[in-house]
């Protein structure tokens, strides 16, 4: 199972609100932590997203190097600090 998922809002064929659903009502990966990580500035958005279980909401960089910090920073934070529930 991945440490965390960083997902976005705007997929092909499956909104990032539908994977977040399908990830909080699975037994296997409610518990999994999730970064919404998009170029939305909706408040809706954001607020849908953390309705449905979203552990954090970041907007993403237009600049590709801002974007790849970011990244890196999210990455080193969650899976290296965060203290994930036992089991």
């Amino acid at each position: 199972m991945p440490a965390v998922v960083m997902l976005d809002l705007k997929l092909p064929k499956l909104s990032g609100f539908d994977v977040l659903k399908r990830m909080r009502a699975d037994r296997r990966t409610k518990a999994i932590p999730v970064v919404v990580l998009t170029s939305s500035s909706e408040d809706e958005d954001m607020l849908r997203s953390y309705e449905l279980g979203a552990n954090s909401y970041v907007r993403k960089p237009v600049d590709f190097s801002a974007f790849a910090a970011a990244v890196g920073q999210l990455g080193i934070y969650w899976v290296l600090l965060n203290q994930r529930p036992p089991g």
